[in-house]
């Protein structure tokens, strides 16, 4: 890279910018692509006040673009209980992937509030399963031949319709992969079978699954169908907002002994498809994605330790250890958030945006408290099925009382730091 020039390469390409959409993860191309892309973002270099100063305005202006940039794309930063989820997930996958007995996988429902990342931490751990499970293939199976159904797909992921039916749930298996649509829902069920078996899938995701309401025929036929589908050898792996109050679990009942939620075979008789019921029990684990709580000692270290990993990816020039982890910063950033990872992300973003575009260059209460949760157009989420949350109400800051020192007026922030003017 051209040290003169941190912002572009020798190519002259800015290289933080995007080529093209964002991948689809629900295509097969744009899993594979999400996959390979998802740790490759080249955060913007940390500068002095003074290496900054010294650049033209064009570098200045591109500089700012990439440190914007980075304060996007942070990332996905582990807590513990997303390392929760993680451990459990990976463990699923890898012992039923294993096993080569017949017989139905062990599931697992993935539950929480809405923006707690539940579906960024899912995939991320089905995505690292996949790399093992890929290299894994690579020695031991010759590759994919060309003009064949054989693409080995290890990990498929699909979204719950808005308004799910079981044709509706098929095609939206049948599209991850590409796959001709039947007309009659028997043949899409064979399809998505074939495709699962032809694939070589071993873990199907299936997010935003507490769009089923249960009240309606179709919804309880659709969910007949999803447990259906682990007789064939797949870890299902079902994503949704608050499953314990959504009623999919009110035909299953906990096991004392193992904890898991144990779910009796498929009625017959007016259930999707009789025939395909068998006398097998469903079995799934289910985990919480909590928020951060901040009640318990344990559970303030962690948020503050959450901070201090954005803290450290952050690119402002006044920005210091400690500035959101120190005095009344934790506590302010918890009650605007409530330890909703997802609402402290865009605070922390359209926070950084404001200390650029203003030259504070840090973050403050006081910045922030003139900063609105705004979560924007989400076309793709269901609000009737609690994927939107409801953003915290800030409480007033007090007035900041400025004092004297020397021959300048600094004011107090309640995050516990004095700005000197």
């Amino acid at each position: 890279m051209d040290m003169a020039d941190p912002t572009r390469g020798e190519s002259g390409i800015v290289p933080f910018l995007r080529a093209g959409p964002p991948p689809d993860r629900t295509r097969v191309e744009g899993w594979r692509q999400w996959q390979e892309r998802r740790s490759t973002f080249i955060p913007a270099p940390r500068l002095s006040a003074e290496e900054y100063a010294a650049m033209s305005p064009r570098r200045r202006a591109l500089h700012d673009l990439h440190r914007t940039a980075t304060h996007v794309n942070m990332g996905l930063l582990e807590t513990p209980m997303s390392a929760k989820v993680t451990k459990l997930m990976r463990g699923r996958m890898r012992n039923n992937a294993l096993n080569f007995e017949p017989g139905t996988r062990d599931g697992l429902m993935v539950s929480g509030g809405g923006y707690l990342g539940k579906t960024e931490t899912a995939c991320d751990a089905a995505a690292t399963f996949e790399m093992l499970w890929r290299d894994l293939h690579r020695q031991l199976l010759p590759g994919p031949v060309p003009g064949t159904r054989d693409l080995f797909v290890p990990v498929a992921y699909c979204r719950t319709p808005v308004r799910a039916t079981p044709k509706g749930l098929c095609a939206a298996v049948l599209d991850f992969y590409g796959a001709p649509l039947p007309k009659t829902l028997n043949g899409m069920i064979r399809a998505v079978r074939d495709s699962l078996r032809d694939h070589r899938t071993t873990a199907l995701l299936l997010d935003d699954i507490t769009r089923l309401r249960l009240h309606r025929e179709d919804d309880q036929d659709t969910l007949d169908l999803v447990r259906e589908l682990m007789d064939l050898n797949v870890t299902l792996v079902l994503i949704g907002v608050d499953i314990p109050r959504s009623g999919l679990l009110r035909s299953g009942y906990p096991d004392p002994r193992t904890g898991q939620w144990v779910f009796p075979p498929v009625k017959t008789g007016r259930s999707y498809n009789p025939s395909a019921a068998t006398q097998t029990e469903r079995r799934f684990d289910l985990v919480d994605l909590d928020p951060f709580d901040y009640d318990t000692a344990e559970g303030m270290t962690a948020f503050i330790q959450h901070l201090a990993g954005i803290e450290d990816r952050l690119r402002l020039f006044r920005a210091r250890p400690g500035m959101l982890t120190e005095g009344g910063m934790p506590e302010y950033l918890f009650r605007r958030t409530r330890g909703v990872v997802g609402l402290l992300k865009r605070l922390i973003e359209d926070g950084c945006t404001e200390a650029i575009e203003s030259g504070a260059e840090e973050l403050t209460p006081g910045l922030l408290s003139a900063i609105p949760i705004n979560l924007g157009n989400l076309t793709d989420r269901d609000p009737t099925a609690g994927e939107i949350p409801e953003v915290p109400t800030d409480v007033p800051l007090p007035a900041r009382k400025p004092r004297r020192k020397g021959r300048n007026t600094v004011y107090d922030d309640r995050g516990g730091s004095a700005a000197g003017v």
